[in-house]
């Protein structure tokens, strides 16, 4: 076993999922328990720490052999300092300086960084994105998020924005609706799952004929399945959603030029009938050079890619 174990935290408003990994991206071990939201800041800050420990007894190591902990959560953050300005999940957090009471609580190096960008840092480094130093992960679930590795470590930008894909403004004037961020015509209107589910309830309340308005309540998946079985509303929703991401990752290519992009987060997996549409439209926008030898894949760690991303940040 590898003497030096990398402890990784994904830091989420009902859950706290904390994961030791190796030098190597592998994970050896996790847990999960409550945040704490509820029961106030110093709950929720020792429940960090005493998941932090168990974790590394419980797979074996001495804590003289933790190099530290990186800490992966949404919110507005200082990343460098530690001190969290504001989380919209986690509001016992808000104007909290977690690094420092950590750091003294540990005794070990903290890093912090955004969400997605662990989770990006974590499929180069474990996942997807193995052996490729210039990434681009979009996260397709109720929102889209994004995070950019460039010369295999996460690139914040000046203010620490960079990686919003869900806020491309592409959608034309004509088509667009205001976004929850206050712009109009982001990404995230029409690639989310939110989007989906939208695009879908108005096809409902316009008359169109789709088995959908059969349903009490609809979800992305059933947006999915009902395309999948030969639904035209649903796959006219679906192309619309593909069409709009595929043409994005045209835009970042030609800006950023990644040797992959990889897609996760709960939409993703509608499987081909979402990736073959998306490779499609990238094709067609995409010059030459810029999507030579480049692809546009799954996420594979699922779940696990904010733990080991998170570890990472330790290393990159």
């Amino acid at each position: 076993m590898d003497k030096k174990v990398y402890i990784g935290v994904d830091l989420g408003g009902t859950t706290i999922k904390v994961g030791a990994c190796n030098g190597e991206g592998q994970l050896l071990y996790k847990f999960e328990g409550p945040t704490g939201t509820a029961e106030g800041t110093e709950r929720v800050l020792q429940n960090i720490a005493d998941y932090v420990r168990k974790v590394a007894s419980d797979a074996g190591f001495a804590w003289e052999q933790v190099v530290g902990v990186g800490i992966g959560v949404a919110g507005f953050m200082d990343f460098k300092e530690g001190f969290m300005h504001l989380s919209a999940n986690i509001s016992a957090l808000n104007n909290v300086a977690m690094g420092k009471w950590l750091s003294e609580e540990l005794g070990v190096p903290i890093k912090f960084n955004n969400d997605a960008n662990v989770a990006a840092l974590g499929e180069v480094w474990g996942g997807a994105g193995r052996g490729f130093e210039d990434v681009v992960l979009y996260t397709l679930g109720t929102g889209v998020g994004g995070g950019i590795i460039i010369n295999g470590k996460i690139h914040e930008g000046g203010a620490g924005m960079a990686g919003e894909l869900g806020h491309l403004s592409i959608v034309p004037d004509l088509e667009a609706i205001q976004c929850g961020c206050g712009q109009q015509g982001c990404l995230e209107t029409v690639s989310s799952a939110t989007g989906i589910i939208r695009m879908a309830k108005d096809a409902v309340e316009r008359g169109d004929r789709t088995s959908l308005s059969l349903l009490e309540s609809i979800t992305a998946k059933d947006v999915f399945d009902a395309a999948k079985a030969g639904d035209e509303v649903s796959l006219r929703i679906i192309n619309r959603a593909a069409y709009y991401l595929g043409k994005s990752m045209s835009l970042v290519a030609v800006t950023l030029n990644p040797q992959r992009f990889i897609v996760g987060g709960g939409v993703s997996k509608a499987g081909d009938i979402l990736f073959d549409a998306i490779r499609e439209v990238f094709e067609k926008f995409t010059p030459a050079k810029a999507k030579e030898n480049v692809d546009i894949i799954p996420a594979e760690l699922g779940n696990d890619a904010g733990m080991i991303g998170a570890a990472g940040l330790l290393l990159r």
